[in-house]
């Protein structure tokens, strides 16, 4: 049973990731289109799509599993690396939450922020991504 909570937390896991790399770089190409233009209207379909139809259920299903799991008594939280993981886990909620604050934006047309803004925050999900396998893999501590 374990082995089957630990399969569908990585598919999560890999949902969520495959959201959380391609929504920002929705926003640099939204943030280009001129509001009330049909590709800022395409965009904004896109995104809700996404977030809503894979980001949000995909980062559910990654914590329910992931209790599961920690539930299980398959980690132990006497070693660094959990605690590691948990702390960029959370990173990652926050900074989901912040695109769905970005999203709303985009769908109100109120966004400020420049595509740059974008390109560079895309980078988070990536060195959280990193660390956190790192820490499961190779549980340095």
């Amino acid at each position: 049973m374990i082995e089957w909570i630990k399969a569908l937390h990585v598919i999560s896991v890999i949902a969520w990731m495959a959201g959380m790399l391609y929504l920002p770089r929705l926003f640099v190409y939204h943030a280009s289109a001129e509001k009330g233009s049909i590709q800022s209207e395409t965009f904004k379909v896109m995104e809700r799509r996404l977030l809503r139809g894979i980001m949000t259920p995909a980062m559910i299903a990654t914590f329910l599993f992931g209790i599961g799991l920690v539930s299980s008594g398959v980690v132990d939280w006497g070693q660094g690396w959990p605690w590691v993981k948990a702390v960029f886990v959370l990173v990652l909620a926050g900074f989901h939450g912040f695109l769905a604050r970005c999203y709303k934006e985009f769908a109100s047309d109120s966004n400020a922020r420049p595509a740059k803004f974008f390109r560079m925050i895309n980078e988070v999900p990536t060195v959280a991504m990193i660390i956190i396998v790192i820490m499961v893999i190779v549980k340095p501590f």
